[in-house]
């Protein structure tokens, strides 16, 4: 693949620092810990950016849409920037981005300057695959695919970190102080990053295909927004289904832009590979499945005792609902590489996937106890971080090092489509278990809703044996 350098001003704006080896471990935890953790703000302040700002908690929603879309459209983009010479400036320059934006929402400005805000922070969720790409260059072999799993696996339980923060922040300063802990950790991920990021091996190149890219945004744009906006499907069922039509044609007509380009965004034709489009459709339905049950004991342990179950516990205390989450999901993470060097990777995803599903199994049977949703939150985390820990070796295990960056974030799309799925799933079918005249939905339908979680776990983990099956028949790499 070849085209012509890009970035050369931005370079000239970030000095090359001198690569010090043994921070850059840290250093790519840390900024994939960062980017995870400020783009998951919204969540916890979503009542307080309405109080303050006075608009309606559907407008409030979008504090976390927002970063969620600009996020899921950077990241091919900025992916196929970091198969290039230039990795180093688009690393600095997207955590300026990202830090510009946490000013944003620290200033006394209005709302829309806030949503602006959001939406430059998620722009630094894209990163996640660069780290990727740096640390399989330049770490050994052995030590970067460990490393590379802990990216992964940090990656998701940045959110488990920053919510409880965040929360605390808020109800002790207000929504301005929690976004202050976004600009300061989004700072000092900034310093880092000039501090320890090495330069791209030399022979790179890259260019971006600017058409597919704009084809790709407009199509996940419409995705992700049908996902956030339920009310949409209730009320207006027709246009809902005319918008998802159009989303699809979107989807096609990149697939045809990219197979014909010689330079594109995503290589379409890798990604059809069997152990790839395996891999990332097991992604795909595995994050609707893990993102339905994390938004469900959540919801569940918030909801008051006058609904006839529930916990009524603060944005804070729901927070520290996750700390199970976060804690089993890092020690998944450690513990997966040494256990790939005996069981291969799509077989480590089918078993975490059986974990996932393993904790709706509980959060169905028993979550009459506040302990029981601890343990299921645990055994959540516990098959995520596996799950998340395995996935990336199962791709670039057939795809070519200099492709790193361009095929994770590919992944990473997938993705951030399937938990906005799951969270719209989640949604409608509580809603849908919600009575006339009723705030909160019937037990029941959280019932349902893990009974659906299980469905989705099903499938994923039988393409993941699939895939394991393919592979030990030697019909893949």
């Amino acid at each position: 693949m070849t085209g012509q350098p890009v970035g050369g001003a931005a370079e000239k704006a970030f000095p090359v620092a001198r690569s010090e080896p043994r921070l850059l471990v840290p250093a790519l935890t840390f900024v994939a810990l960062v980017v995870a953790a400020v783009a998951s703000l919204g969540t916890p302040l979503i009542t307080s950016v309405a109080t303050s700002f006075h608009v309606s908690l559907g407008s409030a929603q979008w504090t976390l849409t927002i970063a969620l879309l600009s996020g899921a459209v950077a990241t091919p983009v900025l992916g196929r920037l970091g198969a290039g010479p230039h990795r180093r400036t688009t690393i600095l320059a997207t955590l300026a981005v990202v830090v510009a934006g946490s000013a944003l929402t620290v200033l006394p400005l209005p709302f829309a300057w806030l949503l602006a805000g959001r939406a430059a922070q998620g722009v630094g969720l894209g990163l996640t695959a660069l780290m990727m790409g740096v640390a399989r260059d330049h770490l050994p072999e052995e030590r970067g695919a460990a490393v590379i799993a802990l990216i992964s696996v940090v990656s998701i339980i940045g959110a488990g970190v920053g919510y409880p923060l965040a929360a605390l922040l808020a109800e002790l300063g207000g929504v301005r102080a929690a976004y202050g802990l976004g600009l300061v950790v989004t700072a000092a991920a900034l310093l880092t990053a000039w501090r320890s990021m090495p330069e791209a091996p030399e022979g790179r190149s890259a260019r971006v295909d600017v058409a597919g890219a704009v084809v790709l945004a407009a199509a996940l744009l419409l995705v992700l927004f049908l996902a956030g906006e339920r009310a949409l499907w209730s009320r207006h069922l027709a246009v809902a289904a005319g918008l998802a039509v159009v989303a699809v044609v979107l989807l096609c007509v990149w697939a045809v832009v990219e197979l014909r380009s010689t330079t594109p965004l995503v290589d379409v034709r890798a990604v059809r590979h069997p152990a790839v489009a395996g891999a990332n459709l097991a992604m795909f339905v595995g994050g609707i499945g893990m993102y339905l049950l994390l938004t469900l004991i959540t919801r569940y342990a918030q909801t008051p005792h006058g609904a006839g179950y529930g916990f009524g516990l603060t944005t804070f205390l729901a927070g520290l609902v996750l700390i199970p989450f976060s804690v089993l999901g890092f020690v998944a993470g450690k513990l997966t590489p040494r256990v790939r060097t005996r069981i291969a990777g799509p077989l480590l995803l089918a078993g975490s996937a059986v974990v996932v599903g393993g904790g709706f199994a509980l959060f169905a049977a028993a979550r009459s106890d506040l302990a029981e949703l601890f343990v299921a939150m645990g055994v959540l985390g516990f098959g995520v971080g596996g799950f998340s820990a395995a996935m990336p070796g199962v791709i670039l295990a057939v795809t070519p090092r200099s492709e790193t960056s361009s095929a994770m974030s590919f992944n990473y799309v997938v993705r951030s489509v399937g938990y906005s799925l799951g969270s719209a799933i989640g949604g409608l079918i509580l809603a849908s278990g919600t009575g006339p005249g009723h705030l909160f939905p019937d037990d029941g339908a959280y019932t349902t809703a893990a009974l659906v979680g299980i469905g989705a776990m099903s499938i994923t983990t039988l393409t993941s044996l699939a895939l394991a099956r393919r592979r030990s028949s030697g019909t893949t790499p």
